[in-house]
Order: structure tokens, then C-alpha cells, then sequence
């Protein structure tokens, strides 16, 4: 659904909702071939190498229901149900050997030499000793390890995360789009932000419909209330994506970044310009990134910086979404604020579209390249406070 979308919106959100349509039409065509012919290949390629989803396809391909098998197995078929709901992830190595021989899954292992990933011994070796001892510092101050931490268990912290989800690609800094594989302060950020997701995911075990988009409305109404930061979080995992408030490490210079953890959307934020219009922007630049690019992108990652305008045609995209949700544009070039000297007009014009007068502020200090001004009317140094104050 698409109601209520500023009108700038539409066709990326459409082109989005089109990709996901096409994904479970595919999806649902490899599922009746398996189930009709027995022809596995194509569901088992879609599954990739996920153990849990290989005994879902396998199932299916032997045209059993959920009920056959737990007759087979002498459980419950709501137990299967359960197994199969979190793509076996609970079960016991037996259990799932188990299963996989009743269905004909032949179990293997291959040791193979993992260069891009490295060993746990080699992963931050050429990282300079302040480099290490700023991150164990930080990590202290905010809870990600224990005061006795030392260097080995920053080591392991990375290395998990870096084999568990790969190497950040690609850091989006305005017109420089740099590789940052290799850069430590993002690796542990990055860990540490997909670390605490998981906790969110397996707590509240959000749902993400791709589909479902007419929420998007509500989420920039929020701003308009004082506490509209803590609420578009709850708000967001209502609606099946994860947000994190991570401080950012010194030195990292990181707004946000948006990627999956598993199929839940997870937003990361440092609010490192502790501003109202800035926490707003970023906030819809990376939802963006998230209901846009969920098939586009979205698995690799992205993170991003604010300084400058992109290049890269899925940063403008998220750009000009954020932009347009937070004041669409056509009603932007017809509004008096633009040119107003007084803060009155702006504030009249805020309330008008239902949100927060700081984000009329900050459009107008940006388009007008002049950050001497309203600096009084931005919100600054109120948002870090409403997620520090709950911890």
C-alpha cells in the first residue's frame, strides 16, 4: 500500500514493492515445482547454504506436509512447526542429523582456506596499538565488554561478527565512496550495533513485510512529539526493523548504517550531531535503505556519512526519500519558509505538515548553505539524552 506517500515517493516505492512481488512470485513457483514435480534445484538454490532452510526444501521435494514428517519422527506436528518457524536454529546436532537422514540430506564438512576473512590471530595485526586500545576504551564506557577486557578479546569480538556477516564493503561518504573492509573502528561498530540486534530479534521476534509500506506516514508524524525518537524506535519494530542507538567509536565519523540481520531490516545510529533535523534525515535516509533496497543492497549493507551529497545512485535515492517524506517538495517550493527571515513562519509551516519545526530549520540552514542561523531552533543536544536517560 502505498496511500498517503508524498508523491516525490511513489515510483521508488513502487519499483521497491515490484522487486518483492517478482521475488515471491519466484519463490512461490520454485515451491510448487518442488512440491509437484520433486524438482528441488531451483528451491534449494534460493535457500542457499542456510542448514535449516536445506531441510524445509528437502521436505517439501519429498512432498511430505509438516504432519508426515512429525509422524515420522514421533513428535508433534507442532513441534516441527517450531523447528521449521525459526529455520531450525534450536535444535540439537543430533536432532538435526536426525532429520536430515529421514529426509535424505547428506551431511559434510569442507575446510577450506578462508583468506578474506583471515584468522582470529591475524585480525586486527596490523592495527595500531592506539587504534586497539581507543576501541577497548570505548567498548568499556559502553558496556560492550568487561573492565578486565584485554586485546584477545577484542580480537575474538571482530573476528565472530567478520565471519558471521562478512566485511562492511563500502563506508558512503558524499562524493568519496571508499572501501572500508578492512577498517577496524567499523568492524567493531558494526559488531557491536549487530550484536545488540540480535538481542532485539530474538526478544520481540519482529516480522518484516516489504509489502506493507503505509505505516511510512506515521513514522515522520512522530517527530512532532518531544519524545518522538524513542517513539519512532518502538514504532519501527512494530513494523519489523530493528533501530540501535550505538555511539560512535572516536575516530569513526559514522551517521548510520542499514543491513540485515537475518530477513529483519537493522538500523544503526550514532547520532554523532545530536540534533533534531539531523536525527530525522538519518533516520529516513536509512529507512530507506530498508524498504527500498531490501533486494537491492540491503544484505551487503550500507553506511553512511552526511557531510556531503552522493554520487552513488542508492545514496541519492535514500536522500531524496528522506527529503521528501520528512517535507515533500512540490509543497517545500510553494511555502514562504523558504525565504523567511523570522522563525515564525517556518514554525506555522512545521505545524502545518505535522512536524517538528527543527526539521523546517535544518532545511532551510542547508539549502541556504548557512549553519550560523536558527541555531537556537534545531533541537540541539536533545536527542542523545532520551537513550541515554533509559539505559
Amino acid at each position: 500500500m502505498i496511500v498517503g506517500l508524498p508523491p516525490e515517493v511513489v515510483v521508488p516505492v513502487v519499483r521497491a514493492m515490484k522487486a518483492e512481488r517478482q521475488e515471491l512470485t519466484a519463490a512461490v513457483n520454485a515451491y510448487e515445482t518442488a512440491k509437484d514435480s520433486g524438482n528441488h534445484h531451483e528451491l534449494h538454490s534460493r535457500a542457499g547454504t542456510d542448514p535449516g532452510l536445506t531441510l524445509i526444501v528437502a521436505r517439501i521435494a519429498k512432498g511430505l506436509s509438516q504432519r508426515d514428517l512429525a509422524w515420522r519422527l514421533g513428535l508433534k506436528e507442532q513441534q516441527v512447526q517450531r523447528y521449521e518457524s525459526d529455520r531450525y536454529t534450536t535444535i540439537s546436532l543430533k536432532n538435526y542429523s536426525k532429520i536430515a537422514a529421514l529426509l535424505g540430506v547428506q551431511l559434510k564438512a569442507t575446510i577450506t582456506e578462508l583468506k578474506d576473512l583471515r584468522g582470529l590471530g591475524r585480525m586486527i595485526e596490523d592495527v595500531s596499538k592506539a587504534d586497539i586500545k581507543k576501541i577497548l576504551k570505548h567498548g568499556r564506557e559502553n558496556g560492550w565488554f568487561s573492565e578486565d577486557a584485554d586485546e584477545e578479546d577484542l580480537r575474538r569480538f571482530i573476528a565472530e561478527n567478520r565471519i558471521t556477516f562478512g566485511s562492511p564493503s563500502l563506508l558512503r561518504t558524499g562524493l568519496n565512496v571508499k572501501d572500508h573492509s578492512e577498517d577496524i573502528l567499523l568492524h567493531a561498530w558494526r559488531a557491536r550495533v549487530a550484536s545488540r540486534a540480535q538481542g532485539v530479534i530474538e526478544t520481540s521476534k519482529p516480522r518484516f513485510s516489504p509489502l506493507d509500506l503505509s505505516w511510512l506516514s506515521s513514522l515522520v508524524k512522530l517527530s512532532a512529539s518531544p519524545d518522538g525518537p524513542l517513539r519512532a524506535r518502538e514504532f519501527l519494530l512494530q513494523h519489523g526493523i530493528v533501530l540501535i542507538i550505538e555511539p560512535q567509536i572516536p575516530g569513526l565519523a559514522i551517521d548510520g548504517a542499514a543491513f540485515l540481520e537475518g530477513d529483519i531490516p537493522v538500523i544503526g545510529m550514532t547520532i554523532r550531531k545530536d540534533t533534531i533535523d539531523n536525527f530525522w534525515f538519518t533516520l529516513l535516509h536509512e529507512t530507506a535503505h530498508a524498504v527500498l533496497h531490501y533486494r537491492t543492497g540491503l544484505a551487503l549493507g550500507f553506511y553512511d556519512q552526511s557531510e556531503a551529497p552522493s554520487l552513488d545512485e542508492q545514496e541519492a535515492e535514500a536522500d531524496a526519500f528522506a527529503a521528501n517524506m520528512l517535507i515533500p517538495d512540490e509543497v517545500w517550493r510553494k511555502s514562504t519558509a523558504r525565504i523567511s527571515r523570522s522563525p515564525d513562519v517556518p514554525e506555522k509551516f512545521a505545524n502545518s505538515l505535522g512536524i517538528h519545526p527543527a526539521i523546517v530549520f535544518g532545511r532551510i540552514r542547508k539549502e541556504r548553505n548557512d549553519y550560523t542561523i536558527f541555531t537556537q531552533k534545531i533541537g540541539a543536544n536533545t536527542v542523545r539524552k532520551q537513550f541515554l536517560s533509559e539505559a
